[in-house]
């Protein structure tokens, strides 16, 4: 399932840079070397609309945001240097690869010839041009607990707490509808009393209608608006959190529906594995916009006015289609990584996950697979904020069987930051967990490309993901003689500490850093290839 934070109005809430300050224990450099020094951060503005379109990229010393001085590692490490192409699989919704602002990064097949109908290269796939589709023509699917519940009551755990789970999220999804629907009305009776579809904060001042549901909506969009900061749109983004809430119901814990038939395998059958097609984005483009904003933060053009920039500049993305709107299957994520293995990445994106994985031992197989062919996987850590080391909380797919001891070191897995240095800078929505979290990457606000020359901002674990597999395929290009492993290891021990105290879940429960994730530190691409630099030379 996705990893974007679903739009809700307790999630409106963004926190003010103005007059926020922090001291650190930072591990950053000014001089082409580490240093650790208490720091004093304060950022005395507010973020401007450019800072805030690229604040990933920022400093936090240069420009008091917690960014991965991305800008700072292309001026002062990579000017003058050639890298080697680096090829990124994105297992995902699907990847927009005709957009303008990718144009040049997507990966094409050498062994294949498009569109004669020829399997050229014989890996029974065919056309597999830019990649492949196993999902074929579907968008749609249940979750993994209500796929368990549908069938029969085995009497096992899982049955049980699948039951129990489903129970709570349908409970969830009839409330959360009652709120959307009733946020929608406020919203038309705003558009009819403006007689205008799209509107700002400062439009409401003007409405002085004494009608009772009118003032009523009036203070309640005002709200709204003050709450969720400069890139709400009420028009585009209740849109989009109806949609989130009406597929739940509709499609994610429907019961009666079956989103699999159209694609016609057998997703019992790990050997069934030619099916799906070649058209990378889907039946629907439109709904490959989290694969799309997912391979811009990698990899959109830098430096050409269009959109953000991605982190990583000398790559092509290789698109698996293999996650849909609802939980993935585990035969489809297992295949994916293979795909992508075979096919020449040295990076994965893994923006999805689930709390029930069947076939488990299916992926974690293609994890071992990935391992022997030295490909790293980025995984995102997930958006419930939630202690994912208690058993309970689980996010599949992950790389220990026991939820304690990892059975391989190439799966990284990356938690969200966002924009606001201090106790605070974990997103509320982030998992955490000092055992099954390694790093954190900014994942809030993050502006990228979406389908049809569009670009949007969105956020989630799901957009931490593949800021920290850009950093890794900067690694991959300027040192391809390190291996999966040290790239992991690298982008956790270079990262730049969170403060000693951290806000954790949705509830912001203060807890040590060392609470948050194994390193209790923030990617940064400055460090992460000084470091690489220091360890290709042993």
């Amino acid at each position: 399932m996705s990893h974007i934070k679903p739009l809700k109005l307790s999630a409106f809430a963004l926190l003010v840079l103005a007059g926020c300050s922090a001291t650190m224990q930072a591990q950053v450099s000014t001089s082409k070397e580490f240093i650790t020094a208490p720091l004093a951060v304060v950022k005395k503005t507010p973020v401007t609309e450019n800072e805030l379109k690229r604040w990933s990229h920022l400093d936090l010393i240069k420009d008091s945001i917690p960014g991965m001085s991305v800008d700072k590692a292309y001026a002062e490490l990579l000017q003058g240097k050639t890298g080697k192409k680096v090829i990124v699989g994105i297992v995902d919704s699907g990847v927009d690869i005709e957009h303008e602002d990718l144009k040049g990064m997507i990966w094409t097949n050498p062994k294949e010839i498009a569109g004669n109908g020829i399997d050229d290269d014989k890996n029974g796939f065919i056309d597999d041009v830019h990649g492949w589709n196993f999902l074929g023509n579907a968008v749609a699917e249940n979750l993994e607990m209500t796929r368990i519940i549908k069938k029969k009551d085995d009497g096992s755990a899982e049955y049980k707490n699948a039951l129990a789970q489903y129970t709570e999220k349908y409970e969830k999804a009839l409330k959360d509808k009652e709120q959307v629907d009733f946020l929608l009305d406020v919203h038309a009776t705003i558009k009819k009393e403006l007689n205008k579809t799209t509107y700002k904060v400062e439009d409401l001042s003007a409405i002085t209608s004494t009608d009772p549901k009118v003032t009523r909506s009036k203070m309640i969009m005002t709200q709204v608006f003050t709450n969720a900061g400069p890139t709400f749109d009420p028009e585009a983004d209740f849109e989009e959190y109806r949609e989130q809430v009406y597929d739940q119901l509709n499609y994610n814990l429907n019961k009666e529906f079956d989103g699999r038939k159209v694609v016609g395998d057998n997703p019992e059958d790990i050997k069934d594995n030619h099916y799906g097609n070649n058209i990378v984005f889907g039946p629907d483009k439109e709904k490959a916009l989290h694969g799309t904003h997912v391979a811009g933060i990698i990899a959109q053009i830098r430096g050409n006015n269009l959109g953000g920039d991605g982190v990583a500049s000398n790559v092509e993305i290789l698109t698996v289609r293999a996650v849909p709107d609802g939980d993935e299957y585990d035969k489809d994520i297992a295949l994916a990584i293979r795909y992508a293995v075979d096919n020449g990445a040295k990076v994965i994106n893994g923006s999805f996950g689930k709390s029930f994985s069947p076939h488990k031992q299916w992926v974690y197989d293609a994890i071992k697979y990935a391992k022997k062919k030295d490909v790293l996987i980025v995984h995102a850590a997930g958006n419930d904020g939630y202690n994912i080391d208690e058993t309970k909380n689980i996010n599949y797919p992950n790389d220990s069987e026991d939820n304690i001891k990892e059975f391989s070191d190439n799966v990284i897995t990356i938690g969200a930051i966002n924009k606001s240095y201090g106790e605070s800078v974990i997103a509320n929505f982030s998992n955490f967990g000092k055992i099954n979290v390694d790093v954190f990457a900014p994942g809030e606000e993050i502006y990228a490309t979406v389908p049809n020359n569009k670009y949007k901002y969105l956020q989630g674990t799901s957009m931490a993901s593949p800021n920290a597999a850009g950093v890794a395929a900067l690694i991959r290009s300027y040192y391809p003689k390190l291996k999966a492993s040290q790239v992991k290891q690298i982008l956790m021990d270079s990262g730049v500490a969170l403060p000693g105290t951290v806000a954790l879940g949705e509830n912001s429960e203060i807890k040590p850093a060392a609470e948050s994730s194994k390193t209790a530190k923030m990617v940064n691409a400055y460090n992460a290839l000084l470091m690489a630099e220091k360890m290709s030379k042993k």
